[in-house]
């Protein structure tokens, strides 16, 4: 029996890829407290998919075409969270205030990919991929950035991503996990007529002939017991740490979770939808409101969870394009072209807006209809993975994209 590519664990908790057998190297699980030592840097990724309305999330209120284009969906200026009397937050966005004004979190507005398609599907390969109008890449950025370091004795665990399986962006050959639920994380086989075995990998290493992968079995179940001691349904989130309910404050909850267990997280991966918003978008109120108030308060309790650890951290939001500066016929948007970013993190110049603003004069719109772009996305993540992580080999993490160090918008001190 040989199993050296993907191994997918019970009910898809846990998939780990990886070219290498994996007794080979999740057992290295056990060394992964002194990995963490050596890199103590981490970079924690979200994707908002279905393309977030950036202008209503960080909102140009000084701007008057934003108000002459918006008449139903505008957020009225009273209500904005003003940020530095141009810019300010929706109102659900309320939880991250704080953040902003302790100078941990900054915005980087009119960024996100070059490539001008509209379709969800391709945006996001481009943006998971790193290479924008290139289909053939075969990983994902992330996973670039674990690969110039594929020595021995690394934790599995370095790329961790919250959800049923590994994304496109973990994608590579750097070993990396998806985890949906820790509480339930246990190995099982991704064949269903495996089921007379138990549907277990534990069982189907019982039931091997071969004594050698059968011993090497044994001590990858004792690393994932590792995992397991920690007793996951005893972990308590830190106090003020309020996770909402819902799939993305629970991703979220389980990331501290990991990154405090020192199994050597560095690079976390999650991510959230419901950001098309085509009809009935709201403004204040509305579909808009209700998963900026889950974003909000999610990411929140997850940066009050991690403690000290922040100090450490950085966080970046991404969405796959944003949308059009007219709101529709229905009250809503449709698929645009430049967005918003956040960087929160300890080490990050927050407090501040970074980028160019293109402005929203009809005449300084892409193709007339969307707020330009003026900051590649991988200008934002290649200053995270270079100056953060230490990982100056930028060519290879962005292939065909410049990336110099003169050119980065330094939003890390």
């Amino acid at each position: 029996m040989s199993i050296t590519r993907r191994i997918f664990l019970k009910n898809g908790a846990m998939a780990v890829v990886g070219t290498a057998a994996v007794p080979s190297f999740l057992t290295r699980a056990a060394w992964a407290a002194a990995a963490a030592g050596s890199n103590n840097k981490r970079l924690v990724v979200i994707f908002q998919r279905g393309a977030a309305d950036g202008l209503n999330i960080v909102v140009p209120h000084a701007e008057p075409s934003y108000y002459a284009m918006r008449p139903s969906i505008n957020i009225p200026r009273q209500q904005v969270i003003d940020l530095n009397g141009f810019f300010g937050l929706h109102p659900s966005l309320a939880p991250l205030k704080p953040l902003w004004d302790q100078r941990q979190l900054a915005i980087v507005h009119a960024a996100g990919s070059p490539d001008t398609t509209r379709s969800h599907f391709d945006a996001q390969d481009y943006m998971e991929s790193g290479t924008p109008g290139v289909k053939i890449t075969s990983d994902g950025w992330l996973n670039r950035t674990l690969q110039s370091e594929l020595a021995a004795g690394h934790s599995p665990f370095r790329g961790i991503a919250l959800g049923t399986s590994l994304p496109r962006i973990l994608a590579g050959k750097a070993p990396a996990v998806a985890v949906s639920n820790v509480n339930g994380f246990s190995i099982a086989g991704g064949n269903p007529a495996a089921a007379p075995l138990g549907n277990t990998f534990e069982a189907m290493y019982a039931e091997s002939v071969d004594s050698v992968l059968h011993s090497t079995g044994r001590e990858t179940f004792e690393a994932v017991k590792m995992l397991k001691s920690a007793d996951p349904q005893r972990y308590t989130p830190a106090p003020g740490a309020n996770y909402p309910p819902g799939r993305f404050g629970d991703a979220l909850r389980q990331t501290a979770q990991l990154i405090k267990s020192n199994l050597g997280v560095q690079i976390a991966f999650t991510d959230i939808g419901g950001w098309d918003h085509h009809v009935n978008e709201g403004a204040t109120e509305g579909q808009l409101a209700t998963v900026l108030r889950d974003f909000s308060q999610s990411i929140a309790a997850f940066w009050t969870d991690l403690g000290s650890i922040t100090a450490d951290t950085v966080l970046v939001t991404m969405s796959e394009f944003g949308r059009t500066v007219r709101e529709n016929g229905n009250r809503g948007t449709d698929h645009g072209h430049a967005n918003v970013m956040f960087v929160l993190g300890g080490p990050v110049r927050g407090g501040r807006v970074y980028g160019r603003w293109p402005g929203l004069d009809p005449s300084q719109l892409n193709e007339g209809r969307d707020l330009a772009l003026t900051t590649d996305f991988r200008r934002v993540l290649g200053e995270a993975v270079s100056r953060h992580l230490g990982n100056t080999n930028l060519t290879s993490v962005f292939p065909g994209f410049d990336n110099s160090p003169q050119a980065c918008l330094r939003y890390l001190g």
